[in-house]
């Protein structure tokens, strides 16, 4: 066992480039991280990285191994995989990540049931607002809103998720009530605009009469956390752009209103990401086929939407 925990480290090691950080994904010490890679190194009879103080690069060697080394853990994965459907005892750590609103209202209600029904299951819940890489990262599964970046990996559509343009009282009653996008832009409204890395523009893709259409929006309130621009919101500052179900008992409480509902916001996608290795996993089967129905009922519930994908 001892041989492959250091082909996993050596991978992270390599995916990662560097060795604190895989330490850190894999849960061990630089020092445990470090003696594996050399333990390997000292078994191949071969340098497998470059080390500076400041950068580790793989060697020829480095990159060969690696080829090979993914090829042995995916099929040891697999009849691990194997195994545990055949026993229905799906064990190990799953790392799961997710919006923080989805993560918040969606995925973590449902973690103890899920941990309850496989107790050799160990859930590691990742929740950010920003764009993860589910190799870097380590990720067996990744929730998102909107379209991926990487065509690379596996989709599963949960739902079409309806969204909402709100904004407090309060601010209606400073500001006006914005018709549509159109107003919302031309009257200079204030809009609460979540940033993603990268980002040097604001578009609100709105539905009009001709179809859906961009407006470029602007405002001096940016955060990359969903929930800070609720609060905000909350607060008077300004528009945001919400899933329904996130807001749906603030809209309910007539703490935030609707506005611009001539150009309502265009529904945005739910998915799941996951590599075609990560599917073959039981508790990444199961977590995904456990969560999705559920997923979908609350949205439906809260009018958000949520027909689930087939």
């Amino acid at each position: 066992m001892s041989y492959l925990e250091n082909i996993r480290t050596f991978v992270r090691v390599y995916e990662l480039g560097s060795m604190s950080a895989a330490g850190r994904d894999l849960r061990i010490s630089p020092a445990v991280t470090s003696s594996r890679i050399a333990q390997l190194e000292e078994h191949l009879g071969v340098r497998l990285f470059q080390r500076t103080t400041r950068s580790l690069t793989p060697t020829e060697q480095g990159k060969a191994f690696y080829r090979g080394a993914c090829q042995v853990l995916e099929s040891v994965e697999a009849a691990e995989a194997r195994v545990a459907e055949i026993t229905e005892n799906p064990k190990g750590a799953l790392y799961v990540a997710a919006p923080l609103g989805v993560g918040r209202r969606l995925i973590a209600p449902q973690v103890p049931e899920f941990l309850r029904l496989y107790p050799e299951v160990t859930l590691r819940l990742r929740l950010t607002d920003r764009r993860v890489d589910l190799t870097t990262e380590g990720l067996d599964l990744a929730f998102f809103l909107g379209q991926p970046e990487d065509s690379n990996l596996r989709i599963r559509k949960i739902a079409d998720v309806e969204r909402v343009l709100c904004a407090a009282p309060s601010y209606v009653a400073a500001r006006g009530m914005p018709r549509s996008g159109w107003e919302i832009v031309e009257q200079g409204h204030e809009c609460l605009n979540l940033r993603f890395p990268g980002a040097t523009e604001f578009q609100w893709r709105l539905m009009t009469e001709e179809g859906a259409r961009r407006f470029r929006v602007a405002g001096r309130y940016e955060c990359d956390d969903g929930d800070v621009l609720t609060d905000w919101a909350l607060a008077g500052h300004g528009i945001a752009l919400k899933p329904v179900f996130e807001v749906a008992e603030l809209l309910r409480a007539g703490r935030l209103v609707p506005v611009a509902t001539e150009t309502p916001p265009e529904p945005i996608q739910m998915a799941c990401l996951f590599t075609h290795r990560r599917r073959q996993d039981p508790k990444v089967r199961l977590f995904m086929e456990f969560v999705i129905d559920r997923i979908a009922a609350v949205i439906r519930a809260a009018g958000g939407g949520g027909q689930p994908a087939p």
